[in-house]
């Protein structure tokens, strides 16, 4: 018999896959709307009251164009790399709490004390997608496409990882529950605020700036597209793609973008407690749908820099990239994780 509890966690699940994959399209066209707005022009206006259906007509258009797959290419691997691309940040927002609890529902699709290993873990296998795609292509472009990823993950990986370790060192806990919870003492126990420590508060503006740099250069976005650079590669990893293939590997860029803007709120902005508009002894379906509503408006925010940046910068040389990510970033990144130890062995933790 299915208890209202059981009905509840799978009305959540749902919704956590509704959420990242229904995101996709709606960044689609906010990243056209205000490219467009940022070189003064209109966008796409045609297609639904102000051009809003237009991601519709271009999934249509994706789904009905021909397929074609390179006489020597690896069938097999060029059929399975856009799903390793999409499927594994599909998944890592599983564990993301998306908005306080209803009841005794929590609005998480999976309640893992490990959460941040686990999300860690299932978003380091994506790249693999992008090297096996641009490996099965059997075309040059294509691979040196694959291998740029590859190189460049590896690059600011170790980033990512020590600015979601400085979250983890703030909130004591790898469970991503305890994590936002942590932060719902006011605005300045959030981690970007050093987690309620003020000697620890420039380690939490310098982690929130390592960890979305990194994450910029994890979701290949300008400036760090090196591994589709069409000035260079023509289209790099996805050169040899067409049709809903070709689409499902900028829908797991989306996705991705949209679980990475995920983490950096979660770990660093609060998750979805703001002061006055969201209570955490509050598990009404009021409080629930305020808690979402918080916690969407931070993603977005995040999400529209993504976009803003892409617009803005030109891109890096590949010689530059490097040095970024293993001369800047990384020393960088391992003086503030030192820095918050000492400050967390001469404070113990509290302001």
């Amino acid at each position: 018999m299915v208890t209202k509890d059981v009905l509840y966690k799978l009305v959540v699940f749902l919704a956590t896959v509704g959420i990242a994959v229904g995101l996709v399209p709606i960044m689609t066209i906010v990243e056209r709307r205000v490219a467009a707005f940022i070189q003064n022009r209109w966008g796409p206006n045609r297609v639904g009251p102000w051009g809003l259906l237009q991601p519709v007509a271009d999934g249509i258009k994706a789904f009905f164009k021909e397929e074609f797959v390179p006489a020597r290419a690896d069938r097999l691997l060029h059929f399975i790399a856009p799903m390793l691309v999409f499927v594994p940040p599909a998944i890592g927002f599983a564990v993301i709490p998306w908005g306080n609890q209803i009841g005794s529902v929590k609005l998480q699709a999976v309640n893992l004390n490990i959460g941040v290993l686990f999300m860690m873990s299932v978003l380091s296998i994506a790249v693999y997608g992008l090297a096996i795609g641009g490996w099965a292509s059997n075309n040059k472009w294509s691979l040196l496409g694959g291998l740029r990823a590859s190189a460049q993950l590896i690059s600011y990986e170790l980033t990512l990882g020590l600015a979601i370790l400085v979250a983890i060192m703030m909130a004591e806990s790898v469970d991503p529950q305890v994590i936002v919870a942590k932060q719902t003492r006011g605005i300045l126990s959030w981690n970007v605020f050093g987690g309620g420590n003020l000697l620890a508060l420039p380690c939490g503006l310098l982690g929130i700036l390592l960890l979305y740099t990194a994450a910029l250069a994890e979701n290949n976005r300008l400036p760090f597209d090196l591994p589709e650079c069409e000035q260079e590669l023509v289209g790099g990893y996805h050169t040899e793609y067409s049709s809903m293939k070709f689409a499902m590997f900028f829908m797991g860029e989306y996705v991705a973008m949209v679980n990475m803007s995920a983490i950096v709120t979660m770990l660093y902005l609060g998750g979805w407690y703001f002061p006055g508009i969201t209570n955490p002894a509050d598990h009404s379906w009021l409080g629930g749908i305020l808690s979402v509503g918080v916690f969407m408006a931070k993603t977005f925010a995040i999400l529209f820099v993504y976009v803003w940046i892409r617009w803005t910068f030109p891109r890096f040389k590949y010689n530059q990239l490097m040095n970024l990510g293993w001369k800047g970033l990384l020393p960088l990144s391992l003086a503030n994780v030192a820095l918050l130890a000492v400050v967390g062995v001469f404070t113990g933790g509290k302001p």
